[in-house]
């Protein structure tokens, strides 16, 4: 179950499944305006960096971090995966000096951060052996296997899948993921055709138009990886339909911002 928060203004989602320091924000809570008011974390949409830096470190010291000690991602809907240490802490508005679309690391007091608008966020944390993952599946990186990816660099690390635990966060539901036929054929090509079919929907009206359940199919492949489905939780809310609450690039297109998913392994003294 997933639960609203507010900090100092900054209201966020929580995850009643993940027992370390973890968020996934809204827009509500920062200093950023216009159509980009209020919570926005990301560039290249309009925003001034003295905004985005605000609401970068009001959104970190809830982490019990500075805007200049957190590992953050350069995405490109890939399913590539980066395993960070402290030498990746990124100053804020600083360029991101790799791709990566997921980040795992061991490093207690380092917040990892994927950032959406619509895409699914996932975070992933194996309490009994210490290791955290952050992770951004859009429909390309989810079919291209960027859970696999990221649960096979944790159980390097250590972990072990039926120790992990998952939180799927605030995305676009499948009551307005409509797509072409070229997203359920990925699905059914990643999953199987038998288990992905309960995360297709045909366009009741529409020939060659469905509706994807994105949140639900990433779910069932953590459950393919060895996840137990008491592990996983997932948030029942749609960023497109409450695009009050959150950024919505299927709502707004690129007069939007971006909210965040984020997570800290505490340290050893917590």
């Amino acid at each position: 179950m997933f639960t609203e928060q507010n900090t100092d203004g900054v209201v966020y989602m929580t995850s009643e499944i993940i027992p370390f320091p973890h968020l996934f924000t809204t827009r509500v809570g920062g200093v950023s305006s216009g159509y980009l008011k209020s919570l926005n974390l990301i560039g290249g949409h309009g925003d001034q960096p003295e905004n985005i830096r605000e609401n970068f470190r009001r959104v970190a010291a809830i982490l019990g971090a500075g805007p200049d000690d957190c590992a953050v991602t350069k995405q490109i809907h890939s399913s590539l995966v980066r395993v960070v240490t402290t030498s990746d802490r990124h100053t804020a508005l600083n360029p991101v000096p790799y791709d990566a679309d997921a980040l795992v690391t061991v490093e207690p007091e380092l917040p990892i951060f994927c950032f959406t608008a619509d895409c699914v966020p996932v975070l992933l944390c194996d309490p009994v052996h210490r290791i955290i993952a952050a992770a951004h599946c859009g429909w390309h990186g989810s079919v291209g296997g960027i859970l696999g990816h990221t649960v096979d660099k944790m159980t390097e690390l250590g972990a072990s899948p039926e120790c992990i635990l998952a939180a799927i966060g605030p995305a676009i539901g499948i009551c307005c993921f409509e797509t072409h036929r070229d997203v359920p054929d990925a699905v059914r090509a990643w999953l199987g055709s038998e288990a992905a079919e309960p995360y297709i929907l045909p366009h009741p009206e529409q020939r060659d138009k469905y509706f994807v359940d994105l949140k639900g199919a990433n779910a069932s492949r953590l459950c393919q990886l060895g996840l137990s489905p008491n592990h996983i939780d997932i948030s029942d809310e749609c960023t497109r339909c409450k695009h009050d609450k959150y950024w919505s690039h299927r709502f707004a297109g690129a007069k939007r911002g971006g909210q965040c998913a984020a997570i800290v392994l505490p340290g050893d003294h917590l």
